[in-house]
């Protein structure tokens, strides 16, 4: 009567699971927020003059971590009496709330390691839909609580924006952990999209190309970052006084140039983004009446005393050292266009595998799309208000930052595209590209199935075609296998370069055939039955047998021979002997 039934069970069970991702979501939040409490606190106990009491340090601690999240603070004790809004993100401080999110979303969403026990058991997993909702939920839960902490304290958190972006950031991160969870597919499309894009999200070959163009956009993204912490670096260098002096200004004891020092850290991806905007272009704002491009800085720049923020230009026109800034969008074009053409034409497939160039250009236009639209995502949070008036506009402008990295990238990118396109597919025979025979017949399908099969990673060895920055791999490959001398030649069976000679259908004497030879071949008087063939048959059957047979019985052979020519030894069977002379002779 009491007996559970299995679908109860599995009710029960599903909603174990469910109650547990919510845990995760509320322990995820929860590391987060205590690890930066615990940093902030240090800090404050370290000082010698603290403005609160550690109520007033709690506080600032959960409006700190709702800020890592893209929420709005506003800071009511100023000289004026007005609250300030602070809006500029630390997105070194945003990646590990982020993290933990994702972490928490993939660790519910998994499916569970024992199949068969869990089927046994009637235990059953959250589906990812619920993994997802149940971890937001538990972290939002947490996040209201730090907001309603925070009033009161020196930094809350504006009401707007726990919405926008809190919840949106909080979501996009548990979106991911599902997505890595379930292997990171791409697709199908949802239900309510047309059915053009559902249909091509299901052709594999979309795939492919989509998978080309995202990893091309990341690369030429990686380059733009890269770029624009080059240029930062190089200006702080150059003024390397001016950054000593607004490090050392801002604080006198160890405490505090600590925590200014964190906090320079914290903001480091910042100004990375600061300097791939200016090398873009559109440069970024130093308040409302200001802005600092390659041309130059126009206005009067409202400039608060931090060491970052000495890598700005002086006023004035830009000279030639601000310019070589637009090598960064150049190389970041650069790379999209390689990143594509390595899917495109890769250099140990034949040409019939290389996509074509109406192919490449459109990959490379999508990679070049999704660069500008993450480079003006990231742009967006890498900026904001520092204050009321002139600091209520601080960084790049990501509605002119987007589309000029698209601009860049498509301009550029598109030609070097095709340039690099053609290079690869040139007439073989050069050092770094092997000689791969063509493959006319093979089909477009076929060849498509096995460029998703082939790997993109190089490896040392016969299977490394040769680079243009290292020809000497492929011969040193060569030298190993082929057992060629330091000076002279490799083989060519072991070279990774065969030489172009002709097909063998045009080398003279060359004539195919279908069927093996018909001749016996135990013919006698052949090399079968020969004494030496016959010996080195015995010999191999005494190695293998392990010595447990005798030598080569060459007397007993002799022996029996002249037994045979004894006329009471005479073959019982002339006539047939006589009627089958091509017949097999006796061995051994």
């Amino acid at each position: 009567m009491t007996q559970r039934t299995p679908k109860v069970t599995v009710r029960r069970n599903r909603t174990l699971a469910l109650v547990s991702a919510l845990v995760k979501g509320v322990v995820a939040a929860g590391l987060g927020l205590g690890s930066l409490t615990v940093l902030v606190m240090v800090v404050w106990i370290s000082s010698p003059y603290p403005d609160s009491g550690p109520g007033g340090a709690l506080r600032a601690a959960a409006g700190v971590w709702l800020l890592a999240h893209g929420a709005g603070l506003v800071r009511p004790d100023t000289l004026s009496g007005v609250p300030v809004p602070v809006g500029m993100v630390p997105l070194l401080l945003a990646m590990g709330p982020v993290w933990l999110a994702h972490r928490a979303a993939r660790d519910a969403a998994e499916p569970q390691e024992e199949l068969d026990e869990g089927a046994r058991d009637g235990s059953a997993g959250p589906s990812r839909a619920g993994a997802f909702c149940a971890v937001t939920a538990g972290y939002l839960l947490v996040v209201a609580g730090a907001a309603a902490y925070a009033r009161g304290g020196p930094l809350y958190a504006d009401p707007d924006t726990l919405a926008f972006p809190v919840a949106l950031v909080v979501a996009g991160a548990a979106a991911a952990g599902v997505w890595t969870a379930a292997g990171r597919p791409f697709g199908p499309a949802p239900s309510w999209s047309p059915l053009a894009v559902q249909e091509a999200v299901a052709r594999t070959l979309f795939r492919r190309r989509a998978e080309a163009a995202f990893r091309s956009a990341a690369a030429g993204l990686t380059v733009l970052l890269g770029g624009g912490a080059l240029l930062v670096a190089v200006a702080l260098g150059r003024n390397a006084g001016a950054t000593q002096d607004a490090f050392l200004g801002l604080a006198g004891d160890w405490s505090g140039r600590i925590a200014v020092l964190l906090l320079a850290a914290a903001l480091v991806p910042n100004a990375a983004l600061w300097g791939a905007a200016y090398g873009l272009g559109p440069g970024f704002s130093l308040g409302t009446g200001a802005t600092a491009t390659p041309l130059g800085l126009d206005g009067t720049p409202a400039l608060p005393r931090f060491p970052l923020l000495a890598a700005v230009p002086d006023q004035g026109p830009g000279a030639l050292p601000n310019w070589a800034a637009l090598a960064v969008p150049v190389a970041a074009a650069l790379a999209v266009a390689w990143f594509a053409v390595r899917r495109a034409a890769p250099a140990d497939a034949p040409r019939a595998r290389a996509w074509s160039p109406r192919e490449t250009v459109l990959v490379t236009l999508l990679a070049a799309l999704a660069c500008g639209a993450g480079t003006a995502l990231l742009t967006a949070v890498a900026g904001g208000p520092i204050g009321s008036g002139a600091l209520s506009a601080f960084g790049p402008v990501w509605w002119l930052t987007g589309p000029a990295a698209l601009v860049w990238t498509a301009v550029i990118g598109v030609p070097a595209a095709l340039l690099m396109r053609l290079w690869r597919l040139r007439t073989p025979g050069w050092a770094w590209r092997r000689d791969v025979p063509e493959a006319d017949g093979l089909p477009v399908a076929e060849a498509d199935a096995d460029e998703g099969e082939e790997e993109e990673g190089e490896g040392d060895g016969a299977g490394r075609s040769r680079r243009w920055w290292a020809p000497w791999r492929g011969r040193r490959a060569a030298g190993e296998d082929g057992e060629a001398g330091p000076g002279g030649p490799a083989s060519p069976a072991a070279s990774s370069v065969p030489s172009p000679g002709p097909a063998p259908e045009a080398a003279s004497g060359f004539e195919p055939y279908d069927f093996l030879p018909t001749d016996p071949w135990h013919e006698k008087g052949g090399p079968w039955h020969g004494k030496e063939n016959r010996e080195a048959r015995w010999a191999s059957l005494k190695q293998g047998s392990g010595g447990l047979m005798a030598d080569f019985p060459a007397e007993r052979t002799a022996d029996r021979a002249g037994r045979t020519d004894r006329p009471d030894r005479a073959d019982p069977v002339p006539e047939r002997r006589a009627a089958d002379p091509d017949g097999p002779a006796a061995t051994p």
